[in-house]
């Protein structure tokens, strides 16, 4: 049980404070969870819970903005952290972002949000298509119309018709001329390349999502032609346990909209679409630096959007940086992005310039980390494949279709 969520600045600044339960939790735990922040770091950040002297705490982070809720009672931790994540996925619906500015201007709906999706403690409505018929979502008219009628309440004045259904994430009476179902496959790839160019770790973290607009209530199966690679899989409430468990099929209700269905690793991969080379030299407080990047393993499919990002260490005074092809820019806090977007078929792109380092350094002895993005349009570089995706109640006319995309997540080439 929950007994309390705060929202969090960057700065430290308690932005929203929702007391869930009669006991109230005063804000000085904010106060020392900020000054643990500042203290610890970036370390005590990464900690999920965290033992206060008087409350137990999880936190999560989402653009600078820090979900925080505090309990002294015995409950399941990832019960908490996963109900974060859920109210800062649907505020960033919502909002169409997150950012301290969004959630001061919109204080009223969070807080209305907040009263919808926990009750008494516990997680109530988490689903967003029946939080939207509950809490319209903020617009411009909406806004006019509360500042000239002075009511600022968003709350909608009758049930969702999800109460009445047998499933709580979906509508009855749900009707549409042209009956829909896209499934799209989204990949990201993490990787670590040590500098001697060999890869430490290689794995995907992968999203089934669909968006569903069918006629009443379907019920869909879906079936992979290789489940055996997945691990960790996570599920939306809608999967039926049963039939994953005894033949990896996913059978499911859908909501209605967008959503995502799971979640999956696959790991121990053995190679990277890309590569980048970097060298660095350095001697007589002059440090030279060149970076190559290519193709190692072709996809089938264009590589676009790629970048190469890495932080100038301290030491560097001045920095004078070239490349053969795309745009280079040093920015003033000594961050360098290198953006490239397609690798061209007449030259490999190389970056290459001259560091100029501080009075009295002859060599450089801290080395740069390289943070790569691409995105592959059309490949699921995991192998996954899509088997069969099928209608138990079919309506009239059923249009089907699947896509697949694959962009970097945390991919570091170190020097």
């Amino acid at each position: 049980m929950l007994q309390c969520i705060f929202i969090l600045s960057d700065s430290g600044e308690v932005m929203l404070e929702k007391q869930l339960i009669g006991h109230k939790v005063d804000r000085s735990i904010c106060a020392w969870f900020w000054d643990q922040v500042i203290s610890q770091g970036d370390s005590f950040k990464q900690q999920s819970v965290i033992a206060s002297p008087t409350h137990y705490l999880f936190q999560i982070v989402r653009e600078g903005i820090t979900f925080l809720a505090c309990t002294q009672l015995e409950m399941p931790p990832l019960m908490g952290i996963e109900f974060l994540c859920r109210v800062a996925d649907v505020l960033s619906d919502y909002l169409e972002g997150l950012n301290e500015d969004v959630i001061k201007d919109n204080f009223v709906i969070v807080y209305e949000l907040l009263d919808e999706m926990i009750d008494n403690g516990f997680p109530l409505t988490t689903e967003p298509n029946i939080l939207r018929e509950m809490i319209a979502p903020p617009n411009i008219v909406s806004k006019m119309l509360s500042v000239v009628t002075g009511n600022s309440s968003n709350v909608s004045d009758t049930l969702p018709g999800a109460t009445a259904s047998c499933v709580p994430w979906r509508t009855t009476d749900i009707k549409y001329a042209n009956n829909e179902v896209y499934v799209d496959l989204v990949e990201e790839m993490d990787a670590i390349i040590n500098r001697d160019g060999v890869l430490v770790k290689c794995e995907i973290y992968g999203e089934v999502q669909v968006n569903s607009h069918i006629t009443g209530v379907p019920e869909l199966t879906l079936s992979f032609a290789n489940p055996s690679i997945m691990d960790d899989v996570r599920f939306h409430p809608c999967v039926r346990f049963r039939p994953w468990e005894s033949h990896h099929i996913l059978s499911f209700v859908p909501p209605d909209g967008l959503f995502k269905l799971m979640s999956y690793r696959v790991k121990k991969l053995k190679s990277t679409p890309i590569y980048v080379k970097p060298q660095i030299t350095s001697d007589a407080g002059t440090c030279r630096i060149n970076v190559m990047v290519g193709i190692r393993n072709d996809p089938g499919k264009m590589v676009d959007s790629i970048t190469v990002q890495f932080q100038l260490p301290s030491c560097v005074l001045s920095a004078d940086v070239t490349a053969n092809h795309g745009a280079v820019t040093v920015f003033t806090n000594k961050m360098c992005n290198w953006s490239i977007d397609r690798i061209p078929k007449d030259r490999a792109p190389a970056l290459s310039g001259t560091l100029m380092l501080e009075t009295g350094l002859e060599r450089l002895h801290v080395f740069p980390t390289f943070r790569v993005g691409f995105r592959i349009q059309g490949v699921a570089l995991s192998g996954l494949q899509l088997d069969k995706l099928d209608l138990r109640v079919v309506p009239s006319r059923l249009y089907k279709g699947f896509r697949a995309l694959t962009r970097s997540g945390l991919y570091e080439v170190r020097s």
